[in-house]
């Protein structure tokens, strides 16, 4: 065989090489790169524990639920510290979990059901990052850790008015930083109607672009949310979906303008109704989960009347489903049990305990073919996706308040469990 000359050898190393890395996904929200939990990422991990299949292992300096958000060498998350509730805003290294820079950010709040000031994920596009704290904190910096802007949503719009504090992790789309704002008073209110709104920023520069109210007619605590939005695109038309006060709505991504809004998934009027899990894009439709672990799921197809379908069934009271692969993985913490549905009909297609010793409240992640869970004390659960419910792994990661998804990027898990972040697997590199 004649000997592959050194140019065409180098090129077509070059190429392989970009090959390689246009599969390698980036984790830059909190619900990943497809907005649903799921990641195209191959060759991940399915055994580990602490000490096994780790790369690196850094402690923070406080806890937090906030997920960690990576893009090419750089790990971002949020801590607050217990005693003096100092939040922190950091960047790890992820060749070795070395801190590179770390924030100060203000003080939190005591703890609220488990929500801390260091709920909120960050976000990044690859050249900045926006870190956003529970107590309204939004601050923009670059990867080398020098600040752009920095501002405070609570003090520029009002206090936040929430039962359990401020939890909601914002959205970058379409060049808008969307800000969710759910709020409303609960105590001693004899007159519905919320007052939440959801509020545009520009990412460069820290001003608002819009504020677009979000009236309703929603009572006591079902006035709060604690949701996420979510983007929504149906051919050209660009759409942000958002659930809290009895209806989810969905709003013009450019100017926040409500152009659609549900049937009310509270009509039995609960005045307990908060939202806390957010919405699932299935297709063309919406999937909503009744509050409170409620026994009823939604699907509404966005600009039309009425619901779809609707499903008894256990919803989760907290967990985000995961669309993974055509299927929707619904994690139901409280009871530790996870089912797999056809998001075109709502049916049921299996169903599974994962044990434990506690409840979830993290929201499962897909990617590999694996679903990846964590419970409350960092027991770890590796799931096979696909037609059967079927446990491929368990691993006890530790601590005791783990409500952070895992993330997933280049042949790498991110988990964290209270107070530690746990780089897993080897990066596939580039």
């Amino acid at each position: 065989m004649k000997p592959m000359p050194l140019r065409a050898a180098a090129i077509l190393a070059a190429v392989a090489v970009i090959a390689s890395s246009a599969h390698a996904e980036n984790w830059p929200q909190w619900r990943g790169p497809h907005f649903n939990g799921s990641s195209g990422e191959t060759d991940l991990p399915t055994t580990f524990s602490p000490d096994d299949n780790v790369t690196w292992k850094a402690t923070l300096p406080g806890l937090g639920a906030s997920t960690p958000i990576v893009w090419g060498d750089c790990v971002f998350v949020t801590a607050q510290v217990p005693h003096s509730r100092d939040l922190w805003a950091l960047c790890l290294d992820r060749g070795d979990g070395s801190v590179r820079w770390r924030k100060p950010m203000g003080r939190g709040f005591g703890n609220k059901q488990g929500n801390t000031g260091a709920s909120p994920s960050a976000i990044t596009d690859g050249k900045t990052v926006w870190f956003y704290f529970g107590t309204g904190e939004l601050v923009a910096f670059d990867f080398g850790g020098n600040e752009r802007w920095r501002r405070n949503i609570a003090k520029d719009h009002g206090p936040f008015d929430l039962l359990w504090a401020y939890g909601s992790t914002g959205l970058l789309y379409e060049g808008v930083l969307h800000i969710p704002v759910i709020h409303g008073p609960m105590r001693g209110q004899t007159k519905p109607g919320g007052i939440g709104f959801l509020l545009g920023v520009d990412p460069a520069t820290g001003k608002d672009l819009w504020k677009q109210a979000r009236p309703s007619e929603a009572e006591r605590e079902c006035v709060q949310a604690y949701t996420t939005p979510i983007p929504f695109e149906v051919g050209d038309r660009k759409r942000i979906l958002l659930i809290g006060a009895d209806h989810a709505t969905a709003h013009e991504a450019a100017s926040g303008k409500e152009v659609w809004r549900s049937p009310t998934y509270n009509p039995a009027k609960d005045p307990n109704f908060r939202a806390v899990v957010s919405p699932v894009v299935i297709g063309g439709k919406v999937l909503v989960c009744a509050p409170r672990g409620g026994q009823r799921f939604y699907a509404a197809e966005v600009g039309k009347e009425g619901w779809v379908w609707t499903k008894r069934e256990h919803a989760p009271d907290v967990c985000t489903p995961l669309l993974y692969e055509g299927r929707v993985y619904v994690l139901v913490g409280d009871h530790r049990m996870i089912f797999c549905m056809d998001p075109a009909t709502g049916k049921t297609l299996w169903k599974g305990d994962l044990g434990g010793k506690t409840k979830y409240q993290a929201s499962p992640t897909g990617a590999d073919g694996k679903i990846y869970c964590i419970n409350m004390k960092g027991e770890a659960v590796v799931l096979a996706a696909g037609d059967a419910f079927k446990v491929l792994h368990r691993a006890e990661m530790g601590g005791g308040d783990c409500r952070a998804s895992i993330a997933v990027s280049d042949g790498q898990l991110f988990v964290r469990t209270d107070a530690r972040v746990y780089c897993i697997g080897k990066r596939r590199g580039r």
